[in-house]
């Protein structure tokens, strides 16, 4: 059952592809996972590269180590003085994070960053770097719901279905991933159908679904047609229509075109 979320304004999303998100909150603004490169290893960015205003915000949530969710280089284009909330072990994970100012922070914890309250949730995915164990295999993955105490917002990062959405209080939006690269999602990640219910276990009063029509492994697209059209091209009509079927108020933007949406 859909809970009813409480009252509230925000002032705008800009989704810049993949999960790279700027959401301005009446007092401050959120960066999520950035990643603003052209290419990265065998991936190809199918959207211009953001602009410069997508380096901005007053915070900047990073859900796990991947090299596509924590990436140093687009993470250098913050000021030095923007603060990075990380998962707890990151800094000995990856070499380079040293020189920013860090938050560590682990599922269950709660924190508040640049005026923004910070509830960090768990996330089922493996989120280390590299796969490397040892070094990294304490390191959780994270989902993150946030509030400038006007406008609530819930980020659930890479994540499969968990039963504790329901528990996550309802917000104002919900960002949530929809598709990937191929061949196969797995299931640490939720296809569009998937998302929705999510959606719907946490209330929200919009929906903005990401981490999809961004990046695509070479020759893939040729290899897996049938797996592109379905993880790359096809998930946010799917997504609208379960979100249609469920009453949800799902908000679209194109992949790094820049667009914002004011949700007011």
């Amino acid at each position: 059952m859909t809970r009813e979320p409480r009252a509230g304004g925000i002032a705008g999303v800009t989704w810049w592809g993949h999960s790279s998100m700027t959401i301005d909150l009446p007092t401050a603004s959120v960066a999520t996972d950035p990643l603003m490169t052209r290419r990265l290893y065998h991936l190809r960015r199918a959207v211009p590269e953001p602009p410069e205003a997508a380096s901005r915000a007053d915070v900047v949530l990073v859900s796990h180590l991947h090299h596509d969710h924590l990436h140093l280089p687009s993470l250098a284009r913050f000021a030095p003085e923007v603060p990075l909330v990380v998962p707890r072990g990151a800094p000995a994970a990856v070499k380079g994070l040293h020189s920013r100012e860090l938050v560590e922070v682990a599922p269950g914890d709660s924190v508040v960053v640049a005026g923004v309250s910070i509830d960090v949730l768990p996330a089922t995915h493996d989120g280390r770097r590299d796969n490397l164990p040892r070094r990294a295999q304490a390191v959780p993955a994270l989902g993150f719901r946030f509030t400038d105490q006007t406008t609530s917002v819930w980020y659930p990062g890479d994540t499969g279905v968990r039963a504790d959405f329901a528990d996550v209080a309802p917000v104002d939006l919900a960002a949530v991933p929809i598709g990937g690269w191929g061949p196969t999602l797995g299931e640490e990640h939720l296809d569009p159908e998937e998302a929705v219910a999510a959606v719907a276990a946490v209330g929200a009063r919009w929906a903005l679904a990401v981490h999809y029509g961004t990046y695509w492994p070479l020759a893939l697209r040729r290899l897996h047609p049938r797996n592109h059209d379905r993880l790359f091209v096809t998930p946010p009509q799917r997504f609208h229509r379960a979100a249609q079927d469920t009453g949800l108020a799902a908000v679209t933007l194109t992949p790094g075109f820049g667009e914002r949406v004011e949700l007011g």
